[in-house]
């Protein structure tokens, strides 16, 4: 047992469902040929839903709603880069 009071196998878990999030969104995007600006910005609010989450509903989990947050700000800043020079972007 953790000194949060959670398994191991628990903490797995939550580590697990924000990159399930992230990879049905995008197969989602890619299956219905959505721009990639729409398809980052929708990463972004699940990655910023589950920060939230993290903190809020769940024990504590600070370190993991942080990363969270700087990912979803990353996938916010290349959603802009996507829609201003969509040739530029990458994803």
């Amino acid at each position: 047992m953790s000194h949060l009071g959670i398994d191991i196998d628990f903490y797995f878990l939550l580590t697990i469902y924000p990159v399930v999030g992230l990879f049905i969104v995008e197969i989602i995007c890619r299956v219905a040929k959505i721009p990639s600006w729409v398809k980052l910005v929708a990463q972004g609010i699940i990655c910023v839903g589950f920060g939230i989450a993290y903190v809020t509903l769940i024990v504590a989990h600070w370190i993991t709603a942080v990363v969270l947050l700087a990912l979803a700000f990353a996938l916010f800043y290349q959603a802009r880069i996507a829609k201003i020079k969509p040739g530029q972007s990458i994803y």
